[in-house]
């Protein structure tokens, strides 16, 4: 039994997009008949690997707009920046490179530049934009990038636009996709987070969590095999989630069985996962696929339950370690690797001590480590109790250095 969801792009949003796609295809048909070149755009994406399969959406769409793609800037007819807005420094930086093309749209007036991405779902950044930078003139947000050639076709014709939504929003079906991972290639099975963890922007710029149909994510990995795809990566905030939008009795285990079935010599892969809803039965999924890798990546961000509650993680230290104890037990070749965040707001020495103690414990193969930092818009932002930048620091420093050994180790024993 299936439930009632947002359903995918409407046929006459499609039809529209593939309206301006052919208006801007015979513009650039007409450069080719006078003995000029096609013109070019650059796609530049900062952040997850959603965002690089949003990208491969848009560089399809702009493929059916008749252009090709440019090596760099100064040979870009279109330059967009696919942005993310999970820390305030990768925001800044996008920014700085915004600012940095002013002069050449100065020496260029023809030139297009354009902003998208989870950075643009936020209203002050939009604002921004829109009043200080004004040689961008393409604007739009996570909800949105089907709209890409109409508002590249505005832009040529002079106007300013940006087309930001929030809320509740269509699953993007029916665009074209132009690849650009070579022997890998993404799969998103769900868009959206319903978490709301403290310290994450996430759920407030991609909205909440939204399951594609399971046929059609079907057809795409059937699709990828028959190409001779060699590594499939699903993709979602919380992978682990899916199908609770969607379906009475179908989630992501049962989904990573059909995708086993799925003739093809191809390796798969999945991201992200959360504790809470990480079970058992994935990892039986796991054990007893052909296809999918001895590898989870599941972020622990703490070894202390009095942080993770301050998190709003919903798991436990003990919890999460007996996962990973029946990850081992059923795959003992298995390859873990998590995130962790240091310095979150009360952090204390014995918080952190919990912290090196379940890494030690864990062993994990590889670590990503992050110093927390504020996140406007988020409610860990205006906790009381933030840890001093040179504590955070040296805590990280030790961080590094338990997971260097454990690291080593790994090299020993292989």
């Amino acid at each position: 039994m299936e439930k009632k969801l947002p359903a995918a792009i409407p046929a006459e949003e499609l039809e529209k997009m593939e309206h301006y796609a052919a208006l801007l295809a015979a513009r650039a048909d007409e450069l080719v008949a006078r003995g000029e070149r096609r013109p070019r755009a650059l796609i530049e994406t900062y952040g997850c690997q959603q965002n690089v399969a949003d990208s491969d959406r848009m560089r399809g769409m702009l493929e059916l707009c008749g252009y090709d793609e440019a090596e760099s800037r100064k040979d870009a007819d279109f330059i967009l920046f696919n942005t993310c807005a999970v820390r305030e420094h990768a925001e800044l930086r996008v920014l700085g490179n915004i600012g940095a093309l002013k002069h050449e749209k100065e020496e260029r007036p023809g030139l297009v530049i354009g902003i998208c991405g989870c950075m643009m779902q936020q209203e002050h950044r939009v604002r921004e934009i829109m009043e200080k930078y004004r040689h961008v003139s393409v604007v739009f947000g996570t909800h949105t990038f089907y709209k890409l050639p109409e508002l590249l076709y505005s832009a040529l014709e002079g106007e300013r636009r940006a087309e930001v939504t929030n809320g509740e929003t269509a699953i993007p079906e029916g665009l074209p996709v132009k690849r650009s991972g070579g022997d890998r290639a993404f799969v998103t099975i769900m868009y959206g987070c319903n978490n709301f963890c403290t310290y994450c922007i996430v759920p407030y710029t991609r909205g909440r969590e939204r399951s594609r149909e399971r046929e059609k994510i079907l057809e795409e990995v059937r699709s990828l095999a028959a190409a001779g795809i060699g590594e499939i990566m699903l993709l979602g905030q919380n992978v682990n989630s899916y199908g609770k939008d969607r379906y009475e009795d179908y989630r992501f285990a049962d989904l990573l069985r059909e995708i086993d079935g799925v003739p093809g010599d191809f390796t798969l892969k999945f991201m992200t996962s959360h504790p809470k809803d990480l079970t058992r039965e994935v990892i039986d999924a796991m054990a007893e696929s052909r296809h999918v890798a001895r590898e989870l990546h599941l972020p622990v961000q703490s070894g202390s339950d009095r942080i993770l509650k301050k998190m709003n993680r919903h798991y436990t230290a003990e919890s999460y370690k007996q996962l990973i104890a029946y990850a081992r037990e059923r795959m003992p070749d298995i390859r873990l690797t998590s995130d962790i965040i240091v310095g979150f707001p009360t952090e204390t020495e014995e918080d952190f001590e919990a912290t090196l103690a379940l890494v030690r414990e864990v062993r994990y193969f590889n670590l990503f480590t992050f110093i927390y930092s504020k996140r406007s818009g988020t409610p860990a932002a205006t906790m009381e109790g933030q840890v001093e930048e040179s504590v955070k620091k040296e805590r990280i420093a030790r961080l590094i250095e338990v997971q260097t050994e454990i690291r080593k180790q790994y090299y020993w024993e292989e």
